[in-house]
């Protein structure tokens, strides 16, 4: 409220200025205005003899005393919690100046002054610094010309990114340089804004992709954030969050701290960390920010945390203290480039309070540091209004009862003042300052024509003359380094990659483990070899910090509606598709041939089946494909042998040899069927099959027929019916002539093919043969169920021969044997699936191949072997004794009575 007041206050004597000074030239009589108060500025002054002034705001106190509320005018706030990183900074500046006066290479016969003042890191009193730069505590116009009456050529400062936004916004109204020296927010790389505005120390937009970097670079996926409430808090997360999300990062959680102690803000951000599953965070603000949130992770004991320590504290002595170690160990983050400054360690001890009664900073930097209040000073000591934890105000007895003696050693102290061995902003101080000194060294060098059209002179140039040169500069600091401005007014280089660490006495050592490298054309993350990175877990290890664990591979990302990228579902990867790597958002289809294996991790050679010699049914199908033609070999040998014999030849002796080929043939060509499929086994097995059974059926037509026509009796004669006998034989070749017709087509237009099925079992390919035309192939086989159809009517109706007579009644057993294995075989070898199928294929061929020939020769082969008594003429031609009815007739019998009246066969000869 107070800031708000402040600002509102001088816009008001900003354009009261403004317009006094637009005025002044009308007016006879030029008005002036005064101001009421004096502003409550501390710092140092060195204007005295110097043509030039170089201004500098720096943080020497925290913050302000509020306000006592009620006092209604506004009042220029008092200061308070000494800083001591902030003081070195202000001496490191001095320091600079003196060394570059006594330098004969910049600023010949020039010599700089200075006049610093405190911000006491709060935006008002940078305001009011601001003014008296300006325009000087009793001046009412803008002069350029501080309150010393020297010129002012430049600022350095003003610490904080707030601090100098805030700074520029006015500063810049009159195009006066400013060179920042911690100040790294983005917004003040934009020109339009800030065009009078340079730095030397890096914008976050590198820290930020550099943070990036370092979380990808160890895995982690799921973060949060704490963020000052201040511009470089909220910029810098602005910044980081854009680049997570352009890597598929996430941030869990983002919350501020507050900048004037509350209890409820600084509750929900500890809660934030506390109940959040990310367990790295990263921290944009400053130290004397950050040091409030410190304390209340330090009251709540959370532990095991990874801290991303932005360059704004990851070496603040303020934070890194012993103490604190157990919460923030092992926090790893990017600092500024460290450096040596020759000369600084002593010009830091050369300070005593004796020196300058009025020198009221060194005097509270003497109380603060060695506890203890200097005699006859007004200066108050350690006092602190601030807000504890517990919500109370804080406020500290403003005097000690230890009296300073002026014998204290500085030696004795282990402060940050003292301390050189992290000199990091201290050294961007010294470079800022250098980078005036040189703007202003090449003005003064100027020459007609070059750089710019007309040449400025010391000390009287305006501001945007000198400005100029700022924004071109480019020299080689003392360590050997180049500092070059570029358009953005920013610097590049490279950060140091720290990681707290105890060292042997117990202290907390800012231990380097890598650089982050950005040029124009490099952006690098390098480590350290044989580097060792202390982690705070609780195993020591790398911290875990994730929403999901990363997917196993098998599996793929499913999306969690409403919830970051960051969180997501682990789903299976569906059969046929494979996710190799972990973490992938898809899977992959299997190539052909291959198909994923149970774990759905990677591709396998899909396992081909097929009936194979070696299994156990394929072996056994083949023993008895074998042994069943074997069998019908063995007939015919036994029908050549005794074809002499009545029982041979009676009814067709050429034909029964020609059956017995014929089931032969099938029953070999089952093992077609057997073994890998190829283009010729796919082409020749059904052909071969088909043809075999339309020898076969053909040849047990003839035989019907021949017995249909040979003995139909008549209802009114006994009369028999002959048959020539080479109508059997026509009857054989048109139907083999015609089988093979259909077959020749079918193999010319349509041929079957080998065909890699993977439908019907995804983990495994069933080489079979695609029998290409369905018609074809019924056609093929239609004719064979003709021809099937035709033996079984004629041996139905031949059944009733004479009593010694039977072959019309093989054959219609036969017949239904091959009827009802086919029949029975449709179902069987449509609910079938890979070798099984070929299988029942195989057994339907052995299994009628088997049943017609023992149901057609199995009788005659018993009665030519064993009963040759029976395969005589007698027998065969006569009838049957009386005394002799006991034995049993076979069907190889072809003679009988038929009412007492004796029958003789037509024998064909």
């Amino acid at each position: 409220m107070v800031s708000r007041k402040w600002c509102l206050v001088l816009g008001l004597l900003a354009f009261l200025w403004a317009g006094l000074a637009s005025e002044g030239s009308e007016k006879q009589e030029e008005e002036t205005c005064r101001l009421l108060g004096r502003f409550d500025l501390n710092g140092y002054v060195d204007a005295q003899n110097h043509s030039l002034v170089i201004g500098g705001l720096f943080p020497i106190h925290a913050r302000t005393i509020p306000p006592n509320e009620s006092i209604l005018e506004p009042v220029s706030a008092k200061c308070e919690g000494f800083n001591f990183r902030g003081f070195r900074w202000m001496k490191t500046m001095i320091h600079t100046i003196k060394e570059i006066n006594q330098r004969k290479d910049i600023l010949p016969n020039i010599t700089l002054g200075y006049q610093i003042f405190d911000s006491c890191s709060t935006i008002s009193k940078t305001m009011e610094s601001a003014m008296v730069f300006l325009t000087g505590q009793e001046e009412n116009k803008p002069n350029i010309r501080n309150s010393t009456g020297a010129y002012l050529a430049g600022i350095v400062g003003s610490g904080g990114s707030s601090l100098s936004i805030a700074a520029s916004r006015i500063l810049g109204l009159y195009f006066l340089p400013q060179v920042g020296y911690a100040s790294s927010c983005s917004i003040l790389s934009d020109k339009f804004q800030f065009p009078t505005y340079v730095r030397t120390v890096a914008s976050d937009k590198f820290q930020s992709m550099a943070m990036v970097k370092l979380i990808q670079h160890f895995g982690w996926v799921w973060m949060g954030t704490i963020a000052s409430d201040d511009d470089y808090g909220k910029y810098g997360v602005k910044i980081f969050k854009e680049h997570m999300e352009n890597a598929n990062l996430c941030v869990a959680f983002s919350e501020t701290i507050p900048k004037v102690y509350s209890n409820e803000k600084m509750q929900r951000a500890v809660q934030a960390v506390k109940n959040s599953t990310a367990r790295v965070v990263v921290l944009y603000a400053s130290d004397l920010d950050l040091h409030p949130f410190m304390l209340e992770m330090v009251h709540h004991n959370i532990t095991h945390r990874t801290w991303i320590a932005t360059e704004a504290w990851i070496t603040s002595a303020l934070l890194a203290k012993p103490e604190y170690f157990p919460y923030f160990g092992g926090s790893i983050g990017f600092a500024i480039p460290r450096s040596d400054i020759p000369g600084l360690k002593e010009f830091l001890y050369d300070i005593h309070p004796s020196r300058d009664p009025d020198d009221v900073l060194t005097i509270e930097f003497w109380q603060t540091a060695f506890n203890c209040t200097w005699p006859n000073s007004s200066v108050p000591y350690n006092v602190d209004h601030r807000v504890n934890m517990t919500g109370k105000e804080d406020r500290l007895h403003s005097m000690s009862d230890k009296l300073c003696t002026g014998q204290e050693k500085l030696e004795d102290l282990k402060n940050t003042y003292l301390d050189v061995s992290q000199l990091r902003i201290t050294n961007n101080v010294k470079q800022a300052v250098y980078t005036l000194a040189h703007a202003l060294d090449h003005l003064s060098r100027c020459e007609e024509g070059q750089g710019q059209e007309t040449c400025a002179y010391i000390p009287d140039f305006d501001p945007w003359q000198l400005m100029f040169y700022v924004k071109t500069v480019q020299f080689t600091t003392h360590d050997g380094k180049t500092i070059q401005i570029d358009k953005n007014g920013d610097v590049m280089g490279h950060y140091d990659i720290l990681n707290w660490q105890l060292d042997d006495n117990g202290e907390i050592a800012f231990m380097k483990v890598g650089e982050y490298i950005f040029t124009e054309n490099k952006f690098e993350l390098v480590f350290t070899k044989n580097s060792t990175i202390f982690w705070n877990t609780e195993s020591s290890q790398l911290p875990h910090s994730v929403c999901t664990d990363v997917c196993p591979p098998g599996t793929r990302k499913g999306i969690r509606q409403g919830e970051p990228i960051c969180c997501f579902e682990c789903i299976p990867c569906a059969d046929g598709y494979v996710s190799e790597k972990a973490g992938q958002r898809e899977c992959e289809p299997c190539s052909e041939d291959y198909w994923s294996n149970v774990q759905k991790s990677q591709c396998v050679l899909q396992e081909v089946e097929f009936l194979a010699y070696n299994d156990a049914l394929g072996l056994t199908l083949a023993v008895l494909a074998v042994f069943g033609a074997l069998v019908a070999l063995a007939v015919m040998v036994v029908y050549v042998v005794h074809r002499r014999t009545p029982l041979v030849q009676a009814n067709g002796r050429e034909l029964s040899l020609l059956t017995q080929a014929s089931l032969a043939t099938t029953a070999l060509s089952s093992t077609l069927f057997i073994g890998k499929p190829c283009t010729w086994s796919c082409m020749a097995r059904q052909v071969t099959l088909a043809l075999g059974f339309s020898l076969c059926l053909s040849c047990t037509l003839g035989k019907t027929l021949s017995l249909f026509f040979a003995y139909r009796i008549s209802r009114s004669k006994t009369r028999l019916i002959s048959m020539h006998p080479i109508c059997p034989k026509i009857i054989v070749l048109l139907s083999v002539l015609v089988e093979i017709g259909i077959c020749t087509t079918y193999l010319v237009f349509e041929p079957p093919k080998v065909y890699k099925n993977m439908e019907s079992q995804n983990i495994k390919i069933i080489l079979e043969c695609d029998e290409g035309s369905l018609e074809f192939l019924c056609f093929t086989f239609g004719v064979d169920v003709f021809l099937a159809l035709l033996c079984f009517l004629t041996a139905f109706v031949a059944r009733r021969l004479p009593d010694n007579y039977y072959e019309g009644k093989c054959i219609n057993f036969g017949m239904l044997v091959f009827f009802i294995v086919w029949i029975s075989f449709v179902p069987a070898y449509l609910s079938t699936k890979g070798k099984f199928k070929v299988a029942v294929e195989i057994f339907a061929i052995l299994a009628s191949s088997y049943g017609l020939l023992g149901c057609m020769f199995a009788p005659k082969c018993f009665i030519i072997l064993l009963r040759p008594e029976r395969n005589t003429d007698e027998v065969v031609g006569g009838r049957v004794p009386t005394v002799d009815r006991s034995i049993q007739l076979t069907s190889a019998s072809v003679s009988s009575e038929l009412n007492n009246t004796t029958v003789s066969t037509v024998l064909d000869h």
